[in-house]
């Protein structure tokens, strides 16, 4: 049998060449974590807040709306029902903010452009979350479109419009709809 001091020895050179050789293939075993695509969240707090600001925005104007804001992905997010709004505002103001976060456009514009260009009469069979109706805009932020804000109630798609405009802009967002002069 070896002396005691080998052994202790021979276990402390195996710690060595274990520890160096971890430290030489760390850099080759990357994470899974690195490979996972990285987004931006819309957090609760800012939606909230476009939500107000929105309902705030119709409600001067004497408008009864409720206002959804959807996740990048459509989920929503939140979403409020003014005191007075029809029941039918609830789903077309969360199918407006799907359909501006899906297809990161305004639900004006593509309204105008299935009406110009009659083959993308299709995009409104897309799925049943899918409604081309004025007062959807995307929520985009530092150039990256985070989710959608939908508004319903107002009598005609501009003003819905407007209100949605009124949400981005006190959360920060970029404009999508042109200012009043």
């Amino acid at each position: 049998m070896a002396p005691l001091y080998l052994l202790h020895r021979r276990s402390v050179i195996a710690r060595l060449m274990t520890a160096a050789a971890f430290v030489v293939l760390m850099p080759c075993m990357a994470p899974a974590s690195d490979e996972l695509p990285k987004e931006t969240v819309l957090p609760v707090g800012l939606a909230n807040k476009a939500i107000q600001a929105a309902l705030d925005a119709c409600k001067k104007d004497g408008y009864k709306v409720s206002v959804s804001v959807v996740d990048r992905a459509g989920v929503l997010r939140a979403m409020s029902r003014a005191d007075g709004a029809g029941p039918h505002t609830v789903d077309s103001s969360r199918k407006k903010a799907y359909t501006a976060a899906s297809l990161r456009r305004p639900t004006t514009e593509l309204a105008e452009l299935i009406n110009k260009v009659p083959t993308l009469q299709a995009l409104r069979e897309m799925n049943d979350q899918v409604i081309i109706l004025g007062g959807g805009l995307p929520i985009e932020i530092v150039g990256e479109v985070v989710g959608g804000i939908g508004v319903g109630g107002a009598p005609g798609a501009h003003l819905d419009d407007a209100c949605a405009q009124a949400g981005l802009d006190a959360i920060g967002a970029a404009p999508k709809v042109p200012a009043v002069k």
